[in-house]
């Protein structure tokens, strides 16, 4: 006997309010006013294969609207993704279950992508639909022609970053992403005619998109919408008029079926007025069956696939295989080391966000992988190279974009790179603007994504543009984010150095503050090794007998090392410890921190910026130098002077400390 539709939808719904009942938490209405639309997504139109969730082909969907989890987490179950079991499903929310509060990613499972925080989803999802783009056209749209599905809600669109990725999502014509708005007008706080009254017609034309409306329960409708959809020339959002809690007699359309559990009672209505028959979390053979012929498929179009990958040439079939696998890292340490013999040679002075430009330059021509960006400072970043080709609607090959004044927006869309696989990201902006990234940010170190956000203009020493440019707080800020690297090189051989690690990072992204202003080449001594891979090294010692142990990131190394000589004149010996990394040097031995820092000497620490995030390197009798408020507008020697962190105002605070030990 042939099973309905409804059947199969339903078979979506009772998982969903069946699994949030248990867990006393969660979701039901979304997953209950959806069910209807990824049904025919899954049925007719999306190309996926639960036997390899990474093939690199596959249709991408994205669950924006991650509060509606056990809607996927459905989905991946009924089609037979091994990643999630019946009894993953009734462990929904608990400790250890993959069946998270909010999808959470994890390669190999189905679930694509983080969400939660709305509208990173929708970010994620322009990133996926830019990664097809350049790999179809550096490929040929027989191997690389997938789509990029997203449901929304409208909170979702209610976010800032939907506006910014949604624009350049219109202004690229990213024909293969297409957006499921579920239009329920309901929110958490009651229906959304509360706080939104948009049109939303007009605001996704003015994108640049097409805006099509449907009824979000009709098979027919959805499955024309998807199809004419998959046609257009530009991305697509399918505004879905759709009934939270759909099957609920006393609960639908209404805002107490958002976000928790409908209750016993209801449930039983539920069942009764949709016709389930069966126990919680009960999934009848022949429904299950015909959900699992579903997944089925998939098998079929990747074999099909995988016979078009055999007549292409070997060059074309290596290449595909390398761009998913980095094979250069050795190229990469050589390369390193060739350039760090250069500049130790000439010894430049020169501002650190010169230095990564010109660290880009050389590392682009072996890892092709790399693709660029900036929000709208590129020649102040120096994001953009001699080697960079500029990605636009009407070319994708290419690998650098200019995201505009998007930066959370651009932050989401690095993390879409990363995670459609293939790309090394990098962005960049002024390290103050790094609190506009920072979601974005969070949900990389997250999911332990290799991207990298090159932060310029990083402290008081972007002088005149005053203090509400100039970063005090925000180091700190990505310090605590977890799995989060966090660099600030003090001139070209550190930032070689630190940009390698960057690279051979396999689950962390990274953060590299670069300086505006120029600085010295600090390292007396070349070596091979790269002494930033511990966090932390000795850059300038003047005996063994050292009194005090200055330690700075940065552009502060520098002052460091004019302390340190002035010291030396009044018979203070000391050494300065460069800390470009504080995450990579407290993964060190005991043994090694008590090298470097001397707990015997007075540590001083000194950075241009709060020193919260140095206070544990004190011991008991330290000092941290930094700033505690927030600077001025005048030329950055002069601010510096300004905020006491200059030579004349840092030796007698030491002497003072010395005296009073």
């Amino acid at each position: 006997m042939k099973v309905k539709f409804n059947q199969l939808s339903n078979a979506i719904r009772f998982l969903s309010i069946d699994a949030v009942q248990k867990a006393n938490s969660g979701h039901p209405g979304m997953p209950m006013g959806m069910a209807d639309v990824v049904t025919v997504l899954f049925k007719y139109h999306l190309r996926f294969n639960p036997e390899n969730p990474n093939w690199i082909n596959r249709d991408r969907f994205i669950l924006s609207a991650g509060h509606g989890s056990m809607l996927l987490y459905s989905l991946l179950y009924l089609t037979g993704y091994k990643s999630i079991s019946i009894d993953d499903i009734k462990n929904f929310r608990q400790l250890n279950s993959i069946c998270a509060g909010h999808p959470e990613y994890k390669k190999g499972s189905g679930i694509e992508t983080t969400t939660g925080p709305l509208g990173q989803g929708l970010g994620n999802a322009v990133g996926m639909a830019i990664a097809e783009e350049i790999l179809k056209k550096k490929f040929s749209s027989s191997l690389i022609n997938n789509k990029t599905y997203v449901i929304a809600s409208d909170g979702d669109l209610m976010e800032g970053i939907s506006h910014e990725t949604m624009s350049l999502a219109g202004h690229l014509k990213l024909k293969n992403l297409i957006v499921f708005f579920d239009n329920n007008k309901i929110s958490i706080d009651g229906p959304t005619s509360l706080s939104v009254s948009d049109d939303y017609k007009k605001r996704f034309e003015g994108y640049g998109w097409n805006f099509l409306e449907i009824d979000g329960h009709s098979e027919k409708q959805i499955s024309k919408a998807i199809t004419k959809a998959s046609k257009a020339n530009k991305p697509t959002i399918i505004s879905c008029k759709t009934i939270i809690g759909f099957g609920s007699p006393n609960k639908s359309r209404k805002a107490s079926s958002h976000g928790a559990p409908l209750g016993d009672e209801e449930i039983a209505l539920v069942r009764k007025k949709l016709k389930w028959n069966n126990e919680a979390f009960m999934i009848p053979e022949d429904i299950l069956s015909a959900w699992r012929e579903i997944g089925k498929k998939g098998i079929k179009l990747e074999e099909k696939w995988l016979e078009i990958l055999e007549k292409k040439n070997s060059n074309i079939k290596s290449a595909l295989k390398d761009t998913y696998i980095e094979s250069n890292l050795k190229e990469l340490e050589n390369l390193i080391k060739k350039e760090k013999t250069k500049y130790f040679n000439s010894k430049p002075s020169m501002a650190t966000r010169q230095c990564s430009s010109a660290t880009i330059e050389s590392i682009s021509s072996i890892f092709p992988q790399l693709i660029g960006g900036s929000a709208d400072l590129s020649g102040s970043n120096n994001t953009k190279t001699n080697s960079s080709k500029v990605i636009n609607s009407k070319n994708f090959d290419g690998n650098y974009i200019h995201y505009g004044v998007r930066e959370h927006g651009m932050a989401a869309v690095m993390n879409g790179l990363a995670l459609y696989g293939g790309f090394i990201p990098y962005g960049g902006t002024f390290l103050i603007f790094s609190d506009y990234c920072k979601p974005s940010i969070r949900l990389a170190a997250l999911m332990g994504l290799k991207v990298i956000y090159i932060f310029s203009h990083d402290s008081i020493g972007l002088g005149e543009d005053g203090p509400t440019h100039q970063p005090i707080e925000q180091l700190t800020g990505l310090r605590a984010i977890p799995n989060l690297n966090v660099f600030r090189p003090a001139d070209i051989n550190e930032t070689l150095e630190c940009w390698q690690i960057a690279l051979k990072s396999k689950n962390t992204p990274s953060a590299i503050a670069l300086s505006r202003q120029k600085l010295p080449y600090i390292n007396p001594k070349f070596s091979e090794k790269n002494e930033c891979e511990n966090g932390a090294y000795i850059v300038k010692m003047t005996s063994h007998d050292v009194k005090v142990t200055l330690v700075a990131s940065g552009s502060e190394v520098e002052l460091a090392l004019n302390v340190h000589d002035e010291l030396k004149k009044i018979s203070i010996e000391s050494k300065v410890v460069s800390m470009p990394c504080q995450e990579l040097f407290d993964k060190q031995s005991d043994d090694f921190k008590r090298n470097i820092l001397d707990e015997e000497s007075l540590i001083v620490t000194i950075e241009a910026g709060s020193v919260l995030s140095w206070k544990k390197y004190l011991g008991g009798k330290g000092i941290s130098l930094g700033i505690d408020k927030f600077g001025e507008s005048a030329p950055y020697k002069k601010v510096y002077e300004h905020l006491n962190l200059s030579v004349e105002k840092i030796v007698p605070v030491i002497q003072e400390k010395l005296r009073n030990k």
